[in-house]
């Protein structure tokens, strides 16, 4: 019954996504055929383009590129806060359909670690207690696979490993990054969501650069709630930024 640690994978995305939200925004203002529009597209660098018309706040032609991610070694805890962001397409490992009995993996949040080894050997053993529950329910239920699994996983903790794959279009996707990326968002998705910004980073620079707290774009939008970390934030970024720049 091991300890997990997070893994997310950027594992698709729609080719030369800035191209397509390029052609989505050139078309509304294009007159001409749709030939020399794509055309132009291809052949021209849209990138002064698209910082343009994202600054306009023309936002839905983001929504015809998506990146697709596999998440393993993250938590219930975290499944249920993602699930949260609806305009997103969710598969999830079934906890009826996959029997835990050889043990289900689970994640040990910093803070408890930060304790000590003592707290960490207290945690790990109320993870062993809720195993044998688990198991126990299950041979009560009959141990009769899926139809004993659905029941005696109700004991199953919020530190629960789950696998999760899933898709969401760059709009929404700049969404997540500005709501989870924030430093006060919960430490596991914020994790999550660092490394998913990272990743599209590399791959759609122009739709990507300005995207995660609102403290990267401007004053914190937090108020009286803010982290006063905003300054820190932004060099971080640029740091970031120059360390892709130079080494891909």
């Amino acid at each position: 019954m091991p300890e997990r640690t997070q893994r997310v994978i950027l594992v698709e995305h729609t080719p030369d996504s800035q191209a397509l939200v390029a052609l989505g925004a050139r078309l509304c203002y294009a007159g001409g055929d749709v030939d020399s529009l794509m055309q132009k597209v291809s052949t021209q660098d849209q990138q002064g383009f698209l910082e343009k018309i994202m600054g306009m706040g023309h936002e839905s032609v983001l929504e015809h590129a998506s990146f697709t991610f596999l998440a393993e070694g993250v938590s219930r805890v975290l499944l249920a806060q993602l699930t949260r962001h609806r305009i997103a397409s969710f598969s999830v490992q079934s906890q009826r359909y996959v029997s835990y009995k050889s043990g289900f993996g689970y994640i040990i949040p910093p803070a408890i670690r930060d304790l000590g080894d003592e707290a960490v050997a207290e945690y790990n053993s109320q993870m062993a207690q809720i195993q044998q529950w688990y198991e126990d329910w299950q041979q009560k239920l009959g141990a009769a696979g899926e139809k004993s699994n659905e029941d005696a996983r109700f004991v199953l903790p919020g530190a629960c490993e789950t696998r999760i794959l899933f898709t969401m279009n760059v709009r929404e996707l700049r969404h997540f990054f500005a709501l989870r990326m924030c430093s006060r968002a919960q430490w596991e998705i914020r994790q999550m969501a660092q490394s998913m910004f990272e990743q599209c980073y590399r791959v759609a620079p122009a739709l990507f650069k300005d995207a995660g707290p609102g403290c990267v774009r401007g004053a914190c939008p937090e108020g009286e709630k803010t982290c006063g970390k905003a300054g820190q934030i932004r060099k971080e970024r640029q740091a970031f930024i120059q360390s892709v720049e130079e080494n891909g």
